[in-house]
């Protein structure tokens, strides 16, 4: 498929709605774009649509269900990510040459610090209908034209997302002291237990909010998925470059919405 196969709208900055070709749209800073759909709200809703807070894109993202806000805490910790939208773009194209068209609408678009995107689609494995793979697969392939990644992901792993949870709280700049920083950075030189590097520091009630904030921007590191934080997980230095990294993107951390 070619990008003049594929057909692309969004809403801009003013809240009016733009249509294209995808091959002349596909420079729009989507990750700035407004939601193109809205989220239904109805009596016995069985999903959980709400907005977060998300320090990448300065703003509110929405979400749909606990699925998707799981990977907006996901994205939103990710040092390589700088923005991220909520249904971004509506995309359209006609199968075989037919004469109606199918469209769909990711869920997310993600811009990273280097400039790439990912088109990303939050479905779990067990709620995937084969219309809903062949949006997918036409969505990836619409992806591939323009250089743009696609990823349809799952259920986060519950490890994962519990931690995700509990540090997404500290992850306001508020929250950052440099004096305690550069100790928590002395302290974990080299690896030690959660606790004990902080006791090492200071008063645990004082030093242990830091200490989740650099784990959550990365400036410290910590396996998420091993097991849930606690006094004995064992935190590590940080790469040189994750800390480059996220030494950047401390000034926009925030918190979860709701």
């Amino acid at each position: 498929m070619e990008p003049e196969d594929f057909s692309l709208e969004y809403v801009d900055a003013r809240g009016e709605l733009r249509k294209g070709p995808l091959g002349v749209m596909w420079p729009t800073r989507f990750e700035a774009a407004g939601q193109v759909r809205a989220f239904p709200s109805y009596p016995g809703q069985r999903n959980f649509p709400g907005w977060y807070w998300a320090a990448t894109s300065g703003g509110l993202v929405g979400f749909e269900s606990w699925v998707e806000l799981g990977h907006l805490m996901r994205l939103d910790s990710e040092p390589d990510v700088v923005a991220v939208a909520s249904q971004p773009f509506r995309l359209s194209w006609r199968p075989g040459g037919q004469a109606r068209r199918i469209s769909h609408t990711p869920d997310y678009f993600v811009r990273r610090r280097d400039g790439t995107a990912v088109v990303l689609d939050v479905r779990p494995d067990d709620r995937i209908e084969p219309k809903d793979a062949v949006k997918f697969a036409a969505t990836a392939a619409a992806c591939a034209v323009v250089g743009w990644d696609f990823d349809r992901v799952g259920v986060l792993d519950p490890v994962l997302a519990a931690n995700l949870r509990w540090l997404s709280g500290y992850r306001h700049p508020r929250v950052r002291r440099e004096p305690v920083v550069a100790g928590l950075r002395a302290a974990f030189a080299h690896p030690r237990g959660l606790l004990a590097g902080a006791r090492a520091v200071g008063d645990p009630i004082a030093v242990l909010p830091v200490l989740f904030h650099l784990l959550w921007c990365r400036g410290l590191a910590v396996d998420l998925e091993a097991g849930l934080l606690s006094a004995a997980t064992t935190v590590r230095p940080a790469s040189a470059v994750a800390r480059e990294v996220s030494g950047g993107a401390d000034a926009s951390e925030a918190v979860v919405a709701g």
